[in-house]
């Protein structure tokens, strides 16, 4: 099936990507996983090889490609084993990078966008807050406008790239009375006075740097306003629906890169007599867990396809990462469990795999809030249409 959405182009390019990231990546993970700290060449580097272009207009210097390339750059940085170095690289490119490209205007993205395609510039996204979680509605940061500037109070946490970024884009409340309708996006220089970073040590992700940000009275010009004040809340929710696919695309592609794994492990482990691949129970859970696999791959390449059509895909992405996180984790404890003792071990490659697959269900939308969000679609009939 993967036929219908992969030509020739796209099949060379993720064997470039897959030479690059062995080359260029692969030696360094063991050090940025030990100091959870990414090397700022390697930012370059994506950028010099256009990687980081793949999504946005040539204009910027982008490249101006189909989604599927997007979906062959997040299945490949699963199988080099780090959810951080993968999520450090995404979080930039579709997050950060998403609102810079729809909600900014000429000034901002030549000044942000095009350092951000090239390398140069680092950026993140500042959403989720210590008191919120999923609540987004709920944000309590504020931004007061105060002549040609904003005023910023407030704080942020589990914010991938927070403590290396160049640049932050973020939500506040600029009417808090009005509640979701008062929120409003903006793209803040991290250096910015009043900006404060703690890291955060987390069970997985180790790579990448999870930060909690403190703004207090951080002044911001007018002009670093994205998009239209008080639109910050349907900006969001419009941009989830590649978020949740994204996460999605990463669980079945962290699941195959596992069971691909394991499967060589299985035929390589003997007991008794033979070969672990040969014990029906083992042969039976591991093609369950395939089946499963690529039940949630398939479904994703056609959610994808959906989305880069311009279908504007709220319960399909949100039914991907559901279902694709649950089954990726699930994946992750079977196999650690055919390696026995192994599968503990931080040398063998399903430990990390283990730790990092378990915030698929949480980041980005927890589970549970997905399933109401489902709920609500399915059940109450609420439909969802784009901001912009």
């Amino acid at each position: 099936m993967s036929n219908i959405y992969f030509t020739e182009e796209h099949n060379l390019f993720r064997e470039s990507l897959r030479d690059f990231l062995k080359k260029e990546v692969v030696p360094h993970i063991e050090k940025w996983e030990e100091t959870g700290q990414i090397e700022r060449f390697i930012w370059k580097k994506f950028g010099d090889m256009g990687y980081f272009g793949l999504a946005y207009p040539e204009q910027y210097g982008g490249l101006d490609l189909d989604l599927f390339y997007t979906v062959i750059l997040l299945e490949e940085l699963q199988r080099i084993n780090s959810g951080g170095f993968a999520a450090a690289i995404w979080a930039h490119a579709y997050l950060a990078m998403t609102h810079l490209n729809k909600e900014g205007d000429e000034a901002i993205k030549s000044k942000y966008l095009v350092d951000s395609i090239s390398g140069d510039k680092i950026g993140c996204l500042c959403v989720t807050e210590p008191f919120g979680g999923s609540d987004v509605a709920g944000m309590r940061t504020t931004a007061v406008k105060e002549g040609d500037h904003y005023i910023i109070n407030g704080s942020k946490t589990f914010i991938t790239n927070a403590v290396y970024s160049d640049y932050m884009v973020v939500a506040a409340k600029t009417n808090p009375e009005l509640g979701n309708k008062g929120i409003s996006i903006f793209v803040v220089d991290s250096k910015t006075d009043g900006i404060s970073v703690t890291k955060l040590d987390k069970l997985g992700w180790r790579a990448s740097d999870t930060g909690e940000i403190a703004f207090d009275n951080v002044k911001v010009p007018a002009s670093q306003l994205m998009g239209e004040e008080g639109k910050g809340f349907p900006y969001i929710m419009q941009h989830f629906a590649l978020e949740r696919l994204i996460m999605g695309i990463n669980a079945h592609a962290r699941a195959e890169y596992a069971l691909e794994y394991t499967l060589q492990y299985m035929s390589e482990r003997t007991t008794f007599g033979k070969s672990l691949d040969k014990y029906q129970a083992l042969r039976h859970r591991f093609v369950d867990m395939h089946a499963d696999m690529q039940l949630c791959k398939n479904y994703n390449y056609m959610v994808a396809d959906q989305l880069d059509k311009g279908a504007y895909v709220v319960e399909e992405a949100t039914i991907s990462k559901l279902k694709s996180t649950k089954m990726a984790d699930e994946v992750a404890y079977n196999c650690l469990q055919f390696l026995g003792g192994y599968g503990y071990m931080e040398e063998y490659p399903l430990a990390r795999l283990f730790r990092d697959s378990r915030l698929g269900p949480i980041g980005g939308g927890t589970s549970e809030i997905l399933k109401e969000i489902l709920s609500k679609i399915v059940i109450d009939k609420k439909s969802y249409k784009p901001a912009t």
